[in-house]
């Protein structure tokens, strides 16, 4: 590690004087990093430069143009993990919310969420519009061996072709036993448009790959933890799962001793075509064509596959006698296996009521779903008809902005599910920002994991109604000013639950869960900054809903430049706070966090962390020391073992150093 601070630190010496072009200065929003308004130069002047770029992106299901996010304060951007979520205890295991967040999703659903917030989504997947090639490197270096990888390239093969990859890894041995991650994502993008505007092409393949070992969590039967005599090194602490593997913290070490392995590979092919007016802008020089669509026919074709694996290379039997009371005498190699094939077709009309308006359109199409699962017991299949309709409306003023989405299953496996989802935004003022409400409805058949037919369900399972939720949300949020303010109100009915490590069950009572979340960021001084984000969670009535009643992210450091053009400088600390409350335990069979209501935790000393972030150019470093809150002297010696819980038997990490470059280049 000595070698990568004296390294950074020549880097940062070298940069600080160069008179090298910045190659972000050429990326819209982002040149003068730190120096104030001439940041948002938008290239108009410099078009004629040859090494000049315009790079610009949006969403699958979005014709809005979006720019990058130059800031260096906040590390979660760069980081898998956003500070609202809590993990078992080490980067890459499994994840939860500390806010209520239901499916609200209907139609088929396999049922495995737990490392959801490590993947790529469909809807998260970016198609650029780029005049220069450009790519991203990212390597972030933790203790005991932690490393996440980012890597991304597009560029345009032709004015109207671009194409784009991206790979990411986390590999992470943990602090304790059995506790190693890895995993891998892959996205390989490309969006076509012939010359005369009428044809598009999107393909998209995605892959993300899943493995974490599980240790069950710390022993139960001594007060491991608080022994920092015998049990100061931390990976000492006997687990319930695993326990047999002996810790390793090498990049390398990623074989799968007892845990789960989860796959997902997609395929996409989108097709579209348009009917509508030509027209064209004559300048000097030029003469540019422009067409606008009247009415759209699309094509969808998408094919999934879905792994879902539980191994445990030499069964500890008192674990599963304890807590999954059928499983005995299990041999080495003991697995779980279900695999699913998901294929869709679907087809869309679109119609544009404003031919000037691509951003107002009415869209119809219906979907034919094929699912085949293979189990420990044989092969099934099943199939879906579904159809589904959207409206969205965002006005040439952008003062308002209109969306409607629904969807209804006909016939086949979710027969009766629906969805539907409205919302309304409104600028209203540069001092108040934009307000937007909302309304959302699911009516959903539980995921599959809770039919007895699946390999990962243990017993038969009891029959389940559809789950149904009702989510009314509203939000004012000020960019300007830095300020946000939102609320969700839930109505719950049939919720569907783990309520052991395998048991499941359904609450026939109707509850609700009320959440607030207010964030601000104050200017203490010229260049001092304190930002503040605080949550209010309540649930109202008998469900089997569990969560703290208040949590807070806050953040307090300089902002600046440091008296340096090119400089973008962030230092200062970092704390995280929730209040006590009986959180989920995690059943790792079926990698699903369930509901307990007996035993309790709080947190010994607020998570703190000192941060220093800075970009020069195109190169951005994150060093970060977290966790100093875990600083203890008992047992009359120094050590960082005064660990708060993230969940029952889950301890957090010790003290954590981390350092993080992010690099950009214009090719």
């Amino acid at each position: 590690m000595r070698s990568v601070y004296i390294f950074t630190i020549v880097l940062l010496l070298t940069a600080l004087q160069t008179r090298a072009q910045n190659p972000l200065r050429r990326l819209p929003g982002m040149s003068g990093m730190g120096g104030g308004s001439k940041g948002q130069d938008s290239l108009k002047h410099r078009d004629n430069l040859e090494d000049s770029i315009t790079i610009r992106f949006r969403f699958l299901d979005s014709s809005r143009m979006q720019k990058f996010d130059s800031s260096v304060v906040d590390f979660r951007s760069k980081y898998p993990l956003p500070a609202n979520y809590t993990s078992l205890g080490n980067t890459g295991s499994a994840a939860r919310a500390f806010a209520f967040h239901p499916l609200m999703n209907s139609g088929w659903d396999p049922g495995f969420h737990a490392f959801d917030i490590y993947k790529i989504r469909m809807d998260q997947v970016r198609f650029f519009q780029t005049t220069r090639p450009y790519s991203e490197l990212g390597y972030l270096l933790g203790s005991r061996s932690e490393q996440i990888i980012h890597l991304m390239h597009t560029q345009n093969i032709k004015p109207n072709w671009n194409a784009a990859f991206q790979y990411d890894l986390i590999n992470s041995p943990g602090f304790f036993k059995n506790q190693n991650v890895a995993h891998n994502r892959y996205l390989f993008n490309t969006h076509y448009q012939s010359k005369n505007k009428r044809y598009n092409l999107y393909f998209v393949l995605l892959a993300n790959v899943m493995q974490a070992n599980e240790n069950g969590g710390i022993r139960d039967d001594q007060d491991y933890l608080d022994n920092v005599t015998t049990y100061k090194e931390r990976s000492s602490i006997p687990v319930q799962l695993g326990n047999y593997v002996r810790p390793e913290q090498s990049f390398l070490n990623s074989k799968l001793n007892t845990g789960n392995r989860q796959s997902s590979t997609t395929f996409l092919l989108r097709q579209q075509y348009d009917l509508g007016k030509k027209d064209s802008v004559v300048t000097d020089s030029t003469v540019q064509k422009l067409f606008y669509p009247k009415l759209r026919m699309e094509y969808n074709v998408q094919y999934s596959l879905h792994k879902f694996k539980y191994y445990d290379a030499e069964p500890d039997d008192s674990f599963y006698v304890k807590h999954y009371n059928f499983l005995t005498a299990l041999n080495n190699g003991f697995t779980l296996e279900e695999h699913w094939k998901d294929l869709v077709n679907d087809f869309s009309l679109y119609s544009f009521p404003d031919e000037r308006n691509a951003q107002q359109f009415l869209k119809a199409g219906f979907s034919f779903q094929n699912l085949t699962g293979d189990f420990s017991d044989g092969r099934r299949t099943f199939y879906n008809m579904f159809l589904h309709g959207e409206y969205r409306n965002r006005t040439r003023n952008r003062k308002w902005d209109i969306q409607a989405s629904g969807k209804f299953y006909l016939a086949g496996f979710n027969n009766g599910d629906f969805d539907f989802n409205a919302s309304l935004q409104r600028f209203l003022s540069r001092k108040l920002g934009y307000a937007s409400i909302g309304l959302q409805n699911v009516n959903r058949t539980p995921s599959y994991i809770y039919e007895t037919s699946s390999s990962f369900s243990f017993g038969a399972m009891p029959t389940f109604n559809k789950e149904n939720v009702t989510r009314i949300y509203g939000a004012v949020n000020n960019d300007e000013y830095r300020w946000r303010l939102a609320a969700s109100y839930y109505l719950v009915s049939n919720f569907a639950y783990f309520k052991n490590y395998y048991v499941t069950d359904q609450a026939s009572a109707l509850f609700n869960v009320f959440n607030i979340e207010a964030e601000k960021t104050f200017r203490v001084g010229r260049r001092w900054h304190w930002m503040a984000n605080v949550q209010i969670n309540q649930r109202l009535g008998d469900g089997p809903v569990n969560m703290p009643l208040f949590f807070t992210f806050q953040r307090f450091g300089y902002e600046g430049n440091l008296g340096f053009k090119n400089l973008s400088f962030a230092a200062g600390l970092e704390g995280r706070y929730f209040s006590p409350y009986k959180a989920d335990q995690y059943s790792p069979l079926q990698s699903q966090f369930f509901y307990q209501d007996t035993m309790q935790i709080s947190m010994k000393f607020p998570d703190l962390t000192a941060y220093l972030h800075f970009r020069i150019r195109g190169f951005t470093l994150y060093l970060r020391a977290e966790n100093l809150n875990t600083a203890s002297f008992a047992g009359g010696s120094f050590g960082w073992t005064n660990n708060n819980l993230a969940a029952p038997y889950y301890p957090t990490p010790g003290f954590q150093l981390r350092l993080g470059i992010f690099w950009s280049f214009v090719n």
